[in-house]
């Protein structure tokens, strides 16, 4: 059985993952990749992958809103890092910005990981090869 995950470290893994093989994301490419990750855990695990409410709406697709709502001021353009989090430790005064952590995925999440991140990327080599 899979974990449940915050669907925001799932994002950040999406973005360190894809700008290191040079991978083009962006805010609506995050939301893709989340429905096929929700979707995938649902098939492998049988329940949904992340903490946070998911809305499938007909005119705008698949949205985690907590990540639309962190990415949106991206726009369609390049996201070459994750978005931050603001994080105090117990007994500091000081509130300190970080990125969001990466989840700590077994062997089988990973596995089923890097088959989403493949198909996606296939998918896009596609589009750009009919396009030309």
């Amino acid at each position: 059985m899979g974990k449940v995950f915050s669907a925001q470290n799932v994002a950040a893994y999406i973005i360190y993952e894809l700008n290191e093989v040079k991978e083009f994301v962006n805010a609506c490419s995050i939301q893709q990749i989340l429905a096929d990750v929700d979707s995938m855990w649902q098939s492998v695990f049988g329940h949904p992958a992340f903490s946070e409410t998911t809305h499938d709406f007909q005119k705008s697709g698949y949205t985690v809103k907590e990540v639309a709502d962190e990415y949106i001021e991206h726009g369609t353009a390049h996201i070459l890092a994750p978005a931050k989090e603001w994080f105090l430790k117990y007994g500091e005064f000081q509130l300190v910005q970080r990125p969001y952590a990466l989840p700590n995925f077994s062997i089988k999440e990973e596995i089923v990981m890097r088959k989403i991140l493949s198909a996606y990327r296939l998918r896009t080599y596609n589009l750009v090869n009919v396009a030309v």
